[in-house]
C-alpha cells in the first residue's frame, strides 16, 4: 500500500515516515499543500494523510480541490485542532476521517486501516494462495512448513502479486506502485526483490512460485498451473 503525507513540520513528517515503514507501508512526504495537490493529481497512491495547517495551501483546501477532480482517494485529516466545528468542516469538505494531535501511532494506523478497508483496498487480514498465506498484520508468510517474516517491500510485491486475481503484474507497476513514480531505483530492483520472495517461498517448501512471462511482467504459479486458470 502507497500513502501520501503532508505534514509541514518535518521532525513529525519524518517520525511518521518510519512508522508507516517500518509497518509496511510506502509513503512519499510533501511538506506544503501545493506540492501535496500535486503529488495527489498525479501520483499513485491508495491512500493519503494530510495536515490541515500547511503552507501554500492548507489541508482543507488541498482536499477540496483534489475532490473537485472527481478523486475518490481514501483522505484521512491530521491536525491541532480538535473542536466539533473543526471535524464537521473536514469531513464536509470531502475527508474521510480525521484525527486531531496528539495522536497515539496505534490509533493512526487502526484508523488508516479502517479508512482503506472502507475503500475496498484491504479486505481478509489472510491472503491466500494454493498452500500458502500471507498475514497482512503481522507480515508472515506461512505454509505447513513454517513462517517467515517478509521485509517491507517484499511483503508489498507479494501482496500485489496475491491480489492480482490471475493478472500480470509489470514492473512499471511494481516501480509506480512501491517505489513511486518519482524514485531514482532502476528497474532491476525489482528482479532483486523478486528473488529474495522466491528464495522465501522455496524455503516454505510451498507450491507457489512466481513466474516470469518476457516483455510482460510477472505472475503467481501453483504447482506449475497459473494463478486464476
Amino acid at each position: 500500500m502507497r500513502l501520501l503525507l503532508a505534514e509541514d513540520e518535518k521532525s513529525l513528517s519524518r517520525a511518521l515516515v518510519a512508522i508507516l515503514e517500518y509497518n509496511h507501508y510506502s509513503v512519499d512526504a510533501v511538506y506544503d499543500g501545493a506540492e501535496a495537490l500535486d503529488f495527489l493529481l498525479n501520483g499513485n497512491y491508495d491512500g493519503a494523510i494530510i495536515d490541515i495547517m500547511m503552507p501554500k495551501k492548507d489541508g482543507i483546501t488541498v482536499l477540496k480541490e483534489f475532490r473537485k477532480a472527481n478523486k475518490t482517494l481514501p483522505v484521512l485529516l491530521l491536525t491541532a485542532k480538535n473542536e466539533v466545528e473543526d471535524r464537521v468542516r473536514g469531513l464536509d469538505s470531502g475527508a474521510d476521517d480525521y484525527l486531531g494531535k496528539p495522536f497515539d501511532t496505534k490509533e493512526l494506523l487502526a484508523r488508516i486501516r479502517a479508512m482503506l478497508r472502507r475503500r475496498g483496498d484491504i479486505g481478509d487480514n489472510i491472503l491466500t494462495a494454493a498452500d500458502v498465506s500471507l498475514n497482512r498484520m503481522t507480515f508472515e508468510l506461512s505454509s505447513p512448513k513454517g513462517s517467515i517474516r517478509l521485509g517491507n517491500k517484499e511483503f508489498q510485491m507479494l501482496e500485489m502479486l496475491m491480489s492480482s486475481n490471475g493478472r500480470v503484474v509489470s514492473t512499471e507497476q511494481f516501480m509506480e506502485k512501491i517505489w513511486g513514480y518519482d524514485s531514482d531505483a532502476e528497474a532491476n530492483v525489482v528482479w532483486t526483490y523478486l528473488s529474495f520472495i522466491r528464495k522465501k517461498l522455496a524455503a516454505l517448501s510451498c507450491r507457489v512460485s512466481i513466474r516470469a512471462i518476457r516483455n510482460l511482467g510477472y505472475i503467481l504459479e501453483f504447482d506449475n498451473v497459473r494463478q486464476g486458470s
